[in-house]
């Protein structure tokens, strides 16, 4: 009896290692599904973030053509590493609105003019309310909204430059 529980630490730490092993070997899957794709957005209507970008609200995107909705904040680190591929986006074309969240308007602004301003329009959500309507975690998260309100993609984290086929695929798709 003795003898076996010698034994008994190693075939514990055996068993851990087997265990912390075969999850490094193959991941469970940890992508967090988004309940919104294929519903439309719900109600909004934002007040102007900064004086030379008019509101947001719900009807700014039932005109018929996808657009892309941002949401962002002025003190984002990621959303400063995103900024340049977003202006790329939207010197290809893309219609990029912009949702910043918790922020103030001199803030944005100084935001705006280090890192460039691809948004048509920017609404301010004080209180992250249209944020967690939307089911967004955190900034930036990008949504692709087809021309009818319709959520159909939604991007968690920065938009990188390998990434900008994809989202113009997604586009493409929303039309």
């Amino acid at each position: 009896m003795k003898h076996w529980a010698i034994w008994l630490p190693l075939a514990l730490f055996g068993l851990l290692f087997v265990v912390f092993a075969s999850g490094l070997i193959a991941p469970g899957d940890r992508t967090i599904a988004s309940q919104m794709i294929g519903k439309p957005l719900p109600d909004f209507d934002l007040p102007q973030a900064v004086p030379d970008r008019p509101a947001l609200a719900k009807a700014d995107f039932t005109g018929g053509k996808p657009k892309l909705l941002n949401v962002f904040a002025s003190w984002c680190v990621p959303c400063i590493a995103e900024a340049p591929v977003l202006a790329e986006l939207a010197k290809a074309g893309v219609e990029i609105d912009g949702v910043a969240i918790r922020d103030r308007t001199a803030d944005v602004q100084q935001f705006l003019a280090r890192n460039g301003n691809p948004y048509t329009r920017i609404g301010r959500d004080d209180v992250s309310k249209i944020q967690f309507d939307l089911g967004s975690s955190g900034v930036p998260e990008t949504f692709v909204i087809n021309g009818k309100g319709i959520i159909t993609y939604q991007h968690i984290g920065e938009i990188r430059a390998d990434q900008v086929p994809m989202i113009l695929q997604k586009l493409k798709e929303a039309q």
